[in-house]
């Protein structure tokens, strides 16, 4: 039987590129996305292809059951977003620091939620979340990215700690500056291997991480950045 993976957030850039390495490695996919291209994706892949908005938890919740419909079983998600609301620090309106704790911290709270008694039935889990290089070191230009990724990572470890005994398994991925995205130089500038990440190697990194090869990670948040941060 092949393991089943989910993507929300699949229609383009690391999620849908981890779709893809996800169905090379054996994976039977569930892919969603807000603009349609989730939905040809899976269904291109062979697998499920949903339309619908990470934001809207109704949405959530009819991707999940269509998975299991459809496949009988979830063995790993993957959490993907989109970019938040920006702005001058004191200058973002209540509305958008709340659309932001949508975007990056409570799209993944309502999925766990959701999947973890499946993953509780089976035995056994695991869990992605794309994250980002400013969760420790905040970046200016992605604030309500930083604030709310750093209640992720707290997020994280709880359910981790929480749910390792039952065999789930939750970590989060911290990308820097990815080649789906425009290329600025003031950026590459600051990166010490001097390029931004091919968007393959995230997907390498997000099917590592679901994998039994990883079974004994979790709890943890994996900086594939480049050496951007400076963090010890």
């Amino acid at each position: 039987m092949k393991p089943v993976a989910m993507v929300i957030g699949g229609g383009s850039g690391i999620g849908a590129d981890a779709a893809r390495c996800l169905s090379e490695k054996g994976y039977e996919l569930a892919v969603m996305s807000s603009s349609g291209k989730g939905k040809a994706l899976g269904e291109a892949l062979g697998g499920l292809g949903f339309t619908g908005s990470n934001l809207v938890p109704a949405d959530l919740e009819a991707f999940a059951a269509k998975t299991i419909d459809r496949f009988g079983r979830i063995d790993a998600v993957v959490n993907c977003s989109g970019h938040g609301p920006k702005g001058a620090i004191t200058e973002i309106s209540d509305a958008d620091w709340h659309l932001g704790l949508d975007y990056y911290l409570m799209n993944v709270i309502r999925m766990t939620r959701l999947v973890t008694p499946i993953m509780q039935t089976q035995g056994k889990g695991a869990i992605v979340n794309i994250s980002t290089f400013a969760t420790f070191e905040p970046d200016p230009d992605f604030p309500t990215s930083a604030v709310f990724r750093a209640g992720l990572a707290s997020f994280t470890k709880l359910y981790a700690t929480k749910y390792a005994h039952e065999g789930i398994r939750m970590n989060n991925v911290l990308p820097g500056f990815i080649d789906s995205l425009p290329e600025k130089a003031e950026r590459v500038a600051r990166i010490p291997m001097g390029r931004y990440a091919q968007v393959w190697e995230l997907s390498e990194t997000i099917a590592f991480l679901l994998s039994d090869a990883a079974g004994y990670i979790t709890g943890q948040n994996l900086r594939v950045d480049g050496g951007l941060t400076a963090s010890v």
